[in-house]
């Protein structure tokens, strides 16, 4: 399936993606992307939030990739774990990037409303990227998220919570996101692997159609 025929949502995370966002530039770049923009970045609310998910799904027809970032991971959670399944068929991938444990001792106030993390697998591929410096959630617990959602994991050195431009960031690389034409369906066990001191250029969701990501979007070798 060609990248044109798929739509990308950008799902940002608390307090939204500013411009030098790397889901900024994603959106920017990839084809027939869009973002899901909440009413209340600062003090966000999970009902809010997960019905204005829901709202951007129902909009367009078209299969969706989801492109989710922190509290927007946490987002995608929620709302897999009670759409209907007309809207949920329509998701041919997610791609979750820092998910922000809002079950952790230091979480802002203004997020723990999102608590208890849905634990039950998402109903559709998914591809969660973590950080072993992650201030939002240690590795482990990217880990842990990463095996309840049934996703591939992969966690990264020394990327932090991935809020730098993306051609500044370990994300430059050139993945390849979950992409099914016909039928979602329900990702494998995942191996959580660990790269330490380099980057990941392609993660393969095994035995399984994937979809790499336009050239445009690979790294240029900054720091």
């Amino acid at each position: 399936m060609r990248s044109e025929s798929i739509r990308y949502l950008i799902v940002p995370g608390w307090q939204g993606s500013p411009d030098d966002h790397w889901q900024s530039h994603w959106q920017r770049t990839l084809p027939n992307s869009s973002r899901v923009e909440q009413a209340d970045w600062l003090t966000p609310r999970r009902d809010d939030w997960v019905a204005e998910l829901q709202r951007s799904v129902a909009s367009d027809a078209r299969p969706v990739v989801l492109v989710a970032h922190s509290l927007g991971c946490i987002t995608v959670a929620h709302w897999a774990a009670q759409a209907p399944q007309e809207l949920l068929r329509r998701v041919r991938g997610a791609l979750l990037v820092a998910p922000a444990d809002v079950q952790r001792g230091n979480c802002p106030e203004a997020l723990r409303n999102f608590a208890p993390i849905p634990r039950q697998p998402l109903p559709f591929a998914s591809l969660l990227i973590g950080s072993d410096n992650d201030t939002a959630a240690s590795a482990a617990r990217a880990v842990e998220l990463g095996r309840d959602w049934g996703s591939e994991t992969a966690i990264l050195a020394g990327a932090g919570h991935y809020q730098r431009e993306i051609r500044a960031s370990p994300l430059g690389a050139g993945f390849r996101l979950p992409v099914s034409p016909a039928e979602p369906y329900r990702a494998e066990r995942p191996q959580a692997r660990l790269k330490r001191g380099g980057r990941i250029a392609e993660i393969n969701f095994p035995g399984k159609l994937a979809q790499r990501l336009p050239d445009s979007l690979r790294d240029t070798g900054s720091t």
